[in-house]
Formats: C-alpha cells, structure tokens, sequence
C-alpha cells in the first residue's frame, strides 16, 4: 500500500534525530545521577533541612521525567514501526488510519521534546516575567499591547502554565498601556524568552474612520524570576519609592488604597511596578525582587557577557528595530526578522500558536552559539 510506504519513509526519518536528542540528553548519565540521589533520600537528617531537601527531590523529579518522557517517545517509534509491518504482512487496510493518528501524534511530541532538550541554559527552567509596553502608535498601540498580552495568556493556557498579573495599566481609549505579569511553569523563562523584543502590528485601524493601514509598535521584555539564593546589594538611599492606587479593568477584585508599588533605582533608572496584591507590603516585596533580578542581570551582562541571551540587545520601541512583523492587511503573515520563519495563519499566531516560532528561536539561537 501506497500510505505504508509514506508512513515508514517518514519515521525513518526520526531515526537518527532520535538518536541524537538521546546523545544530547545524556540519558546514561542521568541515570547515574539518580543512583546518586536516592540513597541521600534515606540519609538521617536529609529532611530536616527543608531548602536542601526540596532542591534534591527537583532534581531527582526532573531528572526521572526526563528518561521517562524519552523512553514513551522510544516507545511509540517502535510501536509504529510494528504497526507497519503488522499492516504490510496482513494487508489489513483498517490500520492505516491508525497509523496515522500514531505517526501525527508521535511528530507532535518529538517536535515539542526536542524543543525541551534545547532549554539547558542556565535559567530556562524558571518562571518567567512578561512585561509588555504599548509604544508608537497611541491608541492603536495600546489595542496592540492588549493583543500580544491574549496573545501570551493563551500561550500560557495551552502548555498548562498559570499566569499573574503583577501590574496594569489601562490605556486612556482603549488597550493597555503596560501589563506585567508571571508565567509560572516549567521552563517558562525558556520558552517566552524569544518573545524578548519589539512586535510590529500591520492593520486597518478600527480606530481610524478612514479605513486606512496603521502601523504599531509595543515592545516585550522577558527575564527569568530568580530564586532567593541570588544576592544583589542595593543601598536603600538609591531608592524612590511611591505609593499610588491600584488601577485595572474594575471589578471587585480592584484595590481601592494607594497599595501599589513602584521603585525607581535612580542610579540605573530602572523602574518596577507591583500592584497585584492588597498589601502594601507584599506589592513591596515583589517589585524587590524584580528590581533585584533585573539589577542581577545588568551586573552579569557587564561582568560576563553571559546573559546575552537573557537580555538581548535594548532596542527603540519603533521603526526598524522589530523581532517580528504581524501583518493583517492587505494579506496575512507573521514573520520572524531573526529566524525568517513565518505563518500565513496570523489568527492562529494571535490565538497563541506561537510554538513555531519558539522552535524556530532556540534552534538559531543554538546554531548561533556553536558558530561563535
């Protein structure tokens, strides 16, 4: 049958890709990790220090997740290269639409494993903090600002991932000026930190009368959040902290007193915002720990030139300096300037089907980094 052969010319094509992620992942050498840990977990005294033992029992979960999730996808190669066979010897027709559904699904969780085995760097398996600024375009750009904000919401949704919003700003027609939020899930700086960047938005305005072409802009930054163990030293006397009333889409849920936060380190003039909480303490504390971890970084791009990957370069929110083209008028298409992958579904994209363009992100930020 003519299908059979289509379907084993493309698992065959899996073979050696599946052999190298297998190199990549040094499945042999996570298995001796794991012979190493379990035994710590007997030990007296292991769970008395709570820290210690939580940052074991992650590592030993991430670590069996890992070879589990590879021998399922093993598995389900070799399964479909018995299905084949079982078809060709019986000429049993009625496996062929099983096969297919097995060889889709199997392309689909090789795809996203293999993205998986390209977030080794250092911060990759952290949350991630979202900050999206509306920039050329008045009213037309906070519309676009809101947009991107679904755009990652939903992004977020399908991988299982929650979302906070730590501050937002509602644009004076519609929109948003600003929205920071948090994505919360394994890997999520990883996958989100290729949205770092300007996203230029090609439409017919609904705000303009005339029916003509706008062009938008608003600008994402991305940063991993840092866990406790990082330490930045900050004089409180480079410090300005005000106090202002939490603002929103309105509802019960809005704080009615000045609790919201924002710090301004007036050496570096960065600024952080927090407003998610009733607590004035608790916005504090938050907006701290932004200010620490963006602080953190600057020092390391300034010491190491390490976290390149992490910050990117800082770019105009405007003309010329875009990652990516959203086009929505006179045709559809979604191109990446970095990468050149591109999607002519631009709704699917705007709907959250970003994954393409992630894929496309790590490998070249990948091959780049070999190349250097």
């Amino acid at each position: 049958m003519i299908e059979l052969d289509q379907f084993r010319f493309t698992l065959n094509e899996y073979k050696t890709p599946l052999a190298e992620v297998r190199d990549s992942l040094d499945i042999a050498g996570k298995q001796l990790r794991i012979r190493q840990l379990e035994p710590m977990l007997e030990q007296p005294g292991f769970w008395d220090d709570v820290e210690h033992s939580q940052q074991v029992m992650k590592e030993l979960k991430n670590l069996k997740d890992t070879i589990e999730e590879f021998e399922t996808l093993s598995n389900q190669y070799e399964d479909i290269g018995t299905l084949i066979e079982m078809a060709e010897e019986e000429n049993d027709a009625s496996l062929v639409e099983e096969i297919g559904n097995e060889l889709a699904s199997f392309e689909e969780k090789f795809e996203e494993f293999r993205i998986d085995t390209l977030l080794s760097e250092e911060y990759d398996a952290n949350n991630a903090i979202v900050t999206i600024h509306a920039g050329v375009g008045g009213t037309e750009a906070c519309d676009w600002a809101q947009m991107l904000y679904r755009m990652y919401t939903r992004f977020a949704e399908k991988k299982g991932f929650s979302v906070e919003v730590l501050d937002y700003l509602d644009g004076e027609e519609a929109g948003i000026k600003s929205v920071t939020f948090q994505v919360n899930g394994l890997h999520a700086y990883g996958y989100l930190k290729s949205e770092k960047g300007v996203h230029r938005l090609v439409r017919i305005s609904p705000f303009n009368a005339a029916g003509k072409r706008q062009t938008s802009f608003a600008a994402v930054d991305v940063m991993p959040e840092l866990d406790d163990s990082i330490h930045v030293e900050i004089n409180p006397e480079d410090l300005r902290i005000d106090t202002y009333r939490s603002s929103g889409a309105g509802g019960q849920h809005i704080n009615k007193t000045s609790s919201a936060i924002r710090i301004t380190h007036i050496p570096t003039g960065i600024v952080v915002q927090c407003q998610n909480e009733r607590s004035q303490h608790s916005n504090k504390d938050t907006a701290m720990k932004m200010l620490t971890a963006k602080l953190f970084m600057m020092k390391e791009e300034e010491n190491k030139a390490k976290l390149a990957g992490i910050r990117g370069e800082v770019t105009d929110n405007g003309w010329g300096s875009q990652i990516r083209n959203y086009v929505l008028q006179p045709y559809t298409m979604v191109k990446d300037a970095r990468t050149g992958f591109e999607c002519s579904n631009a709704q699917a994209v705007l709907d959250g089907g970003i994954d393409g363009f992630i894929s496309a992100y790590l490998k070249w930020i990948n091959t780049k980094e070999e190349t250097e």
